[in-house]
């Protein structure tokens, strides 16, 4: 099984306010999707109350220090590592890490991937995804979306791979 990260961030990486994405990039949602669509999705409590639901055809896992009875579709864990494990269990071939900044900084050293959306703006955040070191990471430029009223900001969609 792979680690993916998936995020959008602008260009000072911040990635949200008050546990709430800073801007509408409507492109960016549903590349979203398609990519997370029939996978496990891991998340921290905070994104997960920020969402607040089951993202449709996806199974959500949940980090928490103090975890809650599951759900349909909803797994809480009280670590990364027996998140992971629960995927690979389940036959996850792709796990998507999804946010918020505290989860990210702890998977950031086994991600294999990272699908980038890069922001070209800079807007007041309060977390941040992790700086990385681009030597690490073989980078494949995949789309340019530009503003319109459907996007708020211009941005780039990149695939990073570990090299």
């Amino acid at each position: 099984m792979i680690i993916s990260m998936i995020v959008a961030c602008d260009l000072k990486r911040g990635i949200g306010k008050e546990n709430q994405l800073p801007w509408k990039l409507s492109e960016d949602l549903k590349n979203f999707k398609k990519l997370t669509m029939g996978h496990h999705i891991l998340m921290g409590r905070k994104t997960f109350e920020s969402i607040g639901k089951a993202l449709p055809g996806r199974t959500t896992l949940v980090i928490s220090s103090q975890p809650k009875m599951n759900e349909e579709n909803i797994f809480h864990f009280n670590s990364v590592v027996t998140a992971i494990d629960f995927a690979q269990e389940r036959g996850e071939e792709e796990l998507f890490v999804v946010g918020g900044a505290n989860i990210y900084q702890q998977m950031i050293s086994m991600a294999y991937k990272i699908y980038l959306t890069e922001v070209q703006t800079t807007v007041t955040a309060d977390a941040f995804f992790p700086e990385i070191n681009l030597a690490d990471w073989k980078v494949e430029i995949r789309e340019k979306f530009l503003k319109n009223e459907k996007n708020e900001y211009e941005s780039i969609y990149k695939i990073l791979e570990r090299r």
